[in-house]
């Protein structure tokens, strides 16, 4: 999900990562994977010879939590709920100014430990905390490994960093000084999990667009100017030779370039709509195609997309307008004949969340696909009395897990037993 927060600036560690890859060759998953890893079978997932079809989780948080008991907690309560796949960030990056900061308060941060006195935090090994967890609770993880936008270490900070200052947003997908540093990241994490079946999928990037919420787009960054495509291929591509087995996908929202423009009227005057314009930078109908994409993913909150057409009265709906994209999605998959996720969803609102989400999720359900909304809440955490700061405005409240609005927990039963039941209608197809 898009967050708005403070930027910051990029850390030693970064600079330190920059180095020239060697070129990326293509490596077609192997049809024949260990035990235990997911695959694809045309628009299906398979687990062992068997379809997986399954209701995820987002929790960007699970990781930044300081105490076992507080993840294996968090982790009973999603196998309880049916929960099979969890969708969290593999990434917290933070300069060196910030250290002493991160030192107090026991921030999470993912860097191989490069800066002065990391020793003394857990760098990767709270990651490797939950994935282990995961696998403890029969949940596979899927791992985004960098931001779009600029909380927690997103690709804006690669920019400031490596290009410098002035500099438009997309320059993260054509620089080959930031891209080596991506990539070397990449490789850091990937080595260090590519033998586990508690990896699900790796996801290049979460919401990757031309813009981000601090630098803007640049001229060759357009419609049609393929700058997303050709990044999402080199990378896929790249995964795809440091792991055979594995599943990649992008973590794109789904935007479409149509030809065809689609269109809508607001304040007496024609828009073009930029979830279908290109202007986003993706194209999902070919993204999907590319030969080391194994599945589709996208996002849905048309509630913030088109807030100047959702009032009363109006003759556009959150509910249609989503059932739409669902649709769109599909027939996207389907020519592809790749599997497809809708992999994060939100509406504001308790009353919005039970009248409009039981549509949603029956409509992926009845064309067969996963869905992972966003996001999944915890009650009743106990790290620091069950009330900390983890960083920006985000916390653990009365032991809550942090809430931006879209998030769920137990208590909220009319909400919480939409998932419980899909999840137990996914589960079942999966045998």
């Amino acid at each position: 999900m898009r967050t708005l927060f403070a930027a910051c600036i990029l850390s030693s560690w970064l600079l330190a990562l920059v180095s020239r890859a060697e070129p990326a060759t293509i490596q077609r998953r192997n049809s024949r994977v260990p035990q235990g890893f997911v695959t694809t079978n045309g628009r299906t997932f398979e687990l062992d010879g068997k379809p997986f079809s399954f209701v995820g989780a987002n929790s960007y948080w699970l990781p930044l939590l300081l105490t076992e008991s507080d993840v294996k907690k968090t982790f009973k309560t999603m196998q309880e709920a049916g929960v099979k796949v969890l969708r969290t960030w593999g990434f917290n990056a933070i300069n060196a100014t910030e250290l002493p900061g991160a030192l107090e308060s026991g921030l999470t941060y993912y860097q191989a430990c490069p800066l002065p006195h990391a020793e003394s935090l857990s760098c990767l090994q709270r990651l490797d905390r939950v994935i282990s967890t995961a696998g403890e609770y029969g949940i596979k993880v899927i791992v985004a490994f960098t931001n779009n936008w600029v909380g927690y270490g997103g690709s804006d900070l690669y920019v400031n960093w490596i290009a410098g200052a002035n500099q438009p947003h997309d320059v993260f997908f054509t620089d080959s000084r930031i891209i080596a540093s991506y990539q070397s990241y990449v490789k850091t994490i990937v080595e260090r999990y590519k033998h586990s079946p508690n990896i699900f999928a790796w996801e290049l990037m979460n919401e990757a667009r031309c813009l981000s919420d601090t630098l803007p787009a640049g001229p060759s960054c357009v419609p049609g100017s393929n700058t997303l495509l050709t990044w999402y291929g080199q990378q896929s591509d790249f995964v795809r030779s440091l792991d055979p087995n594995h599943l990649i996908t992008t973590g794109g929202e789904g935007h479409f370039f149509w030809k065809n423009s689609v269109e809508y009227w607001f304040d007496h005057t024609l828009v073009s709509d930029y979830n279908f314009n290109g202007q986003a930078g993706e194209d999902f109908d070919h993204d999907l195609l590319l030969p080391n994409i194994d599945f589709g993913t996208y996002h849905l909150y048309p509630q913030s997309w088109y807030s100047e057409l959702d009032f009363p009265g109006s003759n556009w709906t959150v509910e249609g307008w989503g059932l739409e994209w669902i649709d769109d999605h599909v027939r996207a998959a389907n020519k592809a004949n790749k599997p497809v996720i809708l992999e994060e969803f939100g509406v504001g609102g308790l009353q919005n969340k039970s009248t409009i989400y039981p549509k949603w999720v029956q409509r992926a359900l009845d064309t067969k696909h996963a869905i992972m909304p966003w996001q999944f809440g915890e009650l009743g955490l106990t790290e620091d009395g069950g009330n900390r700061i983890i960083k920006y405005a985000d916390a653990i409240n009365h032991g809550a897990s942090p809430n931006d609005g879209n998030t769920f927990y137990i208590n909220q039963t009319a909400v919480w037993d939409i998932f419980t039941r899909a999840a137990k209608i996914q589960n079942e197809r999966s045998g």
